[in-house]
């Protein structure tokens, strides 16, 4: 046997397993895992609009907006109380009725 072909033949040996190795890595992907509920991969909560004395969120499992502030004449920093809801169900209507709270 030469010296070439000790050496060309590994060589190409390799060439084939890389090659094969490849080609085999292209076709096997693996399987994405998917969550049981896509539902509660949202956020529970968005908030929509918030400035220092007003936060207005929706809850996207009840589909229903809120809407808190602070009470009239009161500084920025004073607890927020709710002050209505709207069921965004109603969305698409002629009118919607928001809900005051109690």
């Amino acid at each position: 046997m030469n010296l070439t072909y000790k050496i060309c033949s590994p060589l190409v040996a390799v060439a084939i397993v890389a090659v094969l190795a490849l080609i085999g890595s292209t076709f096997l992907q693996p399987a994405l895992a998917e969550r049981a509920d896509p539902a509660t991969s949202a956020p529970r909560y968005d908030v929509v609009e918030t400035q220092a004395h007003n936060l207005i969120a929706t809850d996207n499992n009840s589909n229903t907006l809120y809407f808190y502030t602070i009470d009239r004449d009161k500084d920025v920093g004073s607890p927020m109380k709710l002050r209505g809801t709207i069921d965004l169900n109603q969305v698409g209507k002629e009118t919607i009725q928001p809900k005051k709270a109690d």
